[in-house]
This record gives structure tokens, C-alpha cells and sequence, in this order.
């Protein structure tokens, strides 16, 4: 990987092209160059077999200097770095400020190209790009540019954990209209890599972003809470915020709108947190559950309301409770 920094200081992370994909594909654009240059020759031969020979050579230099030199010139320039050996490769001459390139850049590669490449069978080519950090040639170092890779394979997104069930529907009041679009990246980034991170800083990290988020929701986290959880919750509220907006329904955990979606299997999710207050970093979801609210107790019934609902089993009306009422 090669940082770049562009005009305007903006960090460009660049693939430069290794040795053999160069290679591979050089040869590929020199086999179509000699194909076309012999076709044209012998086109060349035969339709000016009458000429002398000084005005024969003057023609099949003129074809070489067109077809070998001028040709792969004026590829680069009309497809912006792509030949087709190079597009054959998923490579892509670049400025060294990671722009496009221009007229300038493809003639001063195609003239060093003759010497590097065409006289010396491409030995000075595969020195200088040995030799070069980035794996340039001369024609590269002359020119200001470089070659790079343009099929890069795609990272394999992170896991994002899900929110803890104790934990669901808990923040569906926060205005989370004020959280940019930057922070929630910040956060979606910190809950993929989190496993990646030390405890300390981990946890260091999280609550500065919980902070930022309490901060632009006007309510404060709660302290029960791990930062990761609550970063993983309000998430997860947003998420499901967007998706009933879009489709008119929100996703299957648990949260306010989920019509017949079945909740996810318990060994999805880590388990419950205990009781115990919580010590310290010990895990991203790790904390105490909030106590369920006491219910009331019912109250008891009378001997009178007992009377009744016996009287009402034998009238057959409502079926009796089974209640007894003291003597």
C-alpha cells in the first residue's frame, strides 16, 4: 500500500502494480503491437514493391515509429492509463498525485519505452522496477507516474455485534437527529473492530464516543450501561428508525414495529449480564441488567365478592375462580 497526498492534501492509499502483473501485461500490448506492425508491413511490401528501397525503408520506419511507438501513446491517452494489456491485468497508470494522465505523461513512457523496453528486451525495464520502492521504470520516473492496481479485492466487512436483548426498545424516545453521519460511521467502525482493540482502550474509546452521541442527543448514557452496549443499542435504534421508513417495518430484534418477526435465537446474543454491579472493562456487553419493575400485589378479595362469584358459577353465569373466602 503507498499513501499519495494529492493537491489538495487529501491521503490517497494506492496498490502499486507488482513486477509480474507489469510484465504480463507489457507483453501483452507488445504481442498486439508486433501483430499489427506485421500485418501492416506486409500490406506495406506489397503494395510498394514497385518503390526504390530508400523509399521502402523510409515507409517501414514510418510505420514502425507509428505503430510501436505512437500506437501504445495514443491508447494511454485516450483511455487514461488503461492499454489493453493493462485492462487484461486491472492496472492503471496514474500521476504521482494519484490524478490522470495526460498527453505529456504517455509521450515521455512511450519514448523511454523504446529504449528500456524495445532495444534492451525489457532487462533495463525489470532492473529499474526492482530497484524502485513503488516498482517504477524510468519511463515512470521521468514522467511522474506510476502504475497501480485497480481490481483490489474488497475487504470482508466486520461483524457488527447486535445489542443485548435487556437492552431492546430501550432508547426508541432519543432525537438522533443531531448525530452527523461522521460520528455514526466513527461508531459503526469502533463496534467491528472493538474485538481488535486493548480492554483499556477499547473501553476508553467507547465511552468518548458515548459521550459524543449523549452529547447530540441531549440525553445522557446511562451509567448502568457499557459504553460498547450503548453504542451497540442506539445503533440498532437507528437502524431500525430507517428501515421503517424505507419499508415500513423494522427488523426482526425485538424493537417497536416488528409485526410478526420472530426474535432471534438466544445464542445470537451474549449472554445475559449478572446482577452484580459492574467491576471494569471485563467485555463489551458485560454490565448489570435493570431490574424488573416490582409488580403490585392484588388485592384481596372479600367475603362478600367471593359470595358472588360462587353465586354467579351456580347461576351459570361466569365460571367460579375456585376462591374460598375465609370463615
Amino acid at each position: 500500500m503507498s499513501e499519495l497526498v494529492t493537491g489538495e492534501a487529501v491521503a490517497l492509499e494506492l496498490r502499486p502494480a507488482k513486477l509480474a502483473s507489469r510484465a504480463l501485461a507489457d507483453l501483452l500490448d507488445l504481442a498486439v503491437a508486433v501483430a499489427v506492425y506485421v500485418a501492416v508491413t506486409i500490406v506495406l511490401v506489397a503494395s510498394t514493391a514497385s518503390l526504390d528501397m530508400a523509399a521502402q525503408t523510409a515507409l517501414s520506419l514510418a510505420a514502425f515509429l507509428l505503430i510501436l511507438v505512437g500506437g501504445p501513446i495514443a491508447v494511454e491517452t485516450l483511455s487514461h492509463g488503461r492499454s489493453l494489456g493493462k485492462m487484461a491485468c486491472g492496472l492503471r497508470v496514474v500521476r504521482d498525485d494519484g490524478g490522470p494522465i495526460r498527453f505529456r505523461h504517455s509521450l515521455v513512457r512511450g519514448l523511454i519505452g523504446v529504449i528500456e523496453i524495445l532495444m534492451t528486451f525489457g532487462v533495463v525495464a525489470c532492473i529499474a522496477s526492482l530497484v524502485s520502492a513503488r516498482g517504477r521504470r524510468l519511463g515512470d520516473v521521468f514522467a511522474g507516474t506510476l502504475v497501480v492496481r485497480e481490481r483490489v479485492p474488497a475487504p470482508a466487512a466486520g461483524f457488527l455485534p447486535p445489542p443485548p436483548p435487556w437492552l431492546a426498545g430501550r432508547f426508541s424516545g432519543l432525537d438522533l437527529s443531531a448525530v452527523p453521519d461522521d460520528l455514526w460511521l466513527a461508531v459503526r467502525q469502533y463496534l467491528t473492530r472493538m474485538g481488535q482493540l486493548d480492554a483499556q482502550v477499547g473501553w476508553a474509546m467507547g465511552e468518548r464516543l458515548a459521550a459524543d452521541v449523549a452529547a447530540r442527543t441531549g440525553a445522557p448514557a446511562p451509567r448502568e450501561v457499557p459504553p460498547a452496549a450503548y453504542l451497540a443499542a442506539v445503533l440498532h435504534e437507528r437502524q431500525a428508525r430507517e428501515a421503517r421508513r424505507a419499508f415500513g417495518a423494522s427488523p426482526a430484534f425485538g424493537g417497536p414495529g416488528a409485526a410478526g418477526a420472530s426474535a432471534p435465537p438466544p445464542s445470537a446474543y451474549p449472554p445475559a449480564p449478572p446482577a452484580a454491579p459492574h467491576a471494569g472493562p471485563a467485555g463489551p456487553f458485560s454490565g448489570p441488567a435493570p431490574a424488573p419493575a416490582p409488580r403490585p400485589a392484588a388485592p384481596s378479595p372479600s367475603p362478600s365478592a367471593g359470595s358472588d362469584v360462587s353465586r354467579d358459577a351456580s347461576e351459570g353465569g361466569r365460571p367460579g375462580t375456585g376462591f374460598v373466602p375465609p370463615a
